[in-house]
């Protein structure tokens, strides 16, 4: 964990030279941060953050060759430490939801003030989440909007909640499924989530309530 004594150091992941020369030149000239390196992808964004070990990664979402959200995901599948601050022209929910979900730390538009991104730096640094504005709104709004059935839940989602309406333990799902009992659990906090419960058994209620179950 980063603090205000020591550098903040930074990988910048954008497939735009002209951007990655200005955030490069942007962070060169304030005290308190250093950028190891750059990629233009995600997979290479990967392969960097892995190597260099990044405090943060500063992580463009579309990118040719690999997009973000994947390499969001992949970061938080092997484990590293660097705490991934998304950093995108857009604020869509298909943009959004899905790099949070993967693991995004923070989520700031490339028209913020050099002020606010080198505080989102920082607090990403030290695992705080930062949204900007419209993000903020758009996620408070996307949860206070009860999801249709329909869309509530993904395809593993709703096997997972079948599974569940079964009887079946975490062990035993990720066995059928073939994915970690922490993915099962990610998936169930992900379900609690969408249907507004707090447990297995609730879950299974609203399951069966809208039809998800059935």
């Amino acid at each position: 964990m980063a603090d205000e004594t020591s550098l903040i150091t930074l990988l910048i992941c954008d497939d735009h030279p002209v951007v990655r020369d200005g955030l490069r030149g942007m962070f060169a000239s304030a005290d308190g941060f250093e950028v190891l390196g750059e990629a233009s992808d995600g997979v290479e964004g990967v392969e960097l953050a892995a190597r260099l070990d990044p405090d943060v990664v500063l992580m463009d979402l579309r990118m040719p060759g690999g997009g973000g959200v994947a390499a969001i995901a992949e970061l938080t599948r092997r484990g590293l430490r660097a705490k991934v601050l998304v950093l995108t022209t857009y604020d869509t929910d298909s943009d959004t939801l899905p790099a949070i979900e993967a693991g995004a730390t923070g989520y700031l538009l490339k028209d913020a003030p050099r002020d606010e991104l080198f505080t989102a730096v920082r607090a990403a640094a030290e695992g705080r989440t930062v949204l900007s504005p419209a993000v903020a709104s758009r996620l408070v709004s996307r949860v206070r909007t009860p999801a249709r059935p329909d869309e509530s839940l993904s395809a593993r989602e709703r096997e997972v909640l079948v599974l569940v309406a079964k009887g079946t333990s975490n062990r035993e799902i990720a066995r059928v499924l073939f994915i970690s009992e922490a993915t099962v659990k990610t998936h169930l906090t992900h379900i609690y989530a969408k249907l507004d419960v707090k447990d297995r058994a609730a879950a299974v209620a609203v399951g069966y309530d809208r039809k998800i179950l059935g």
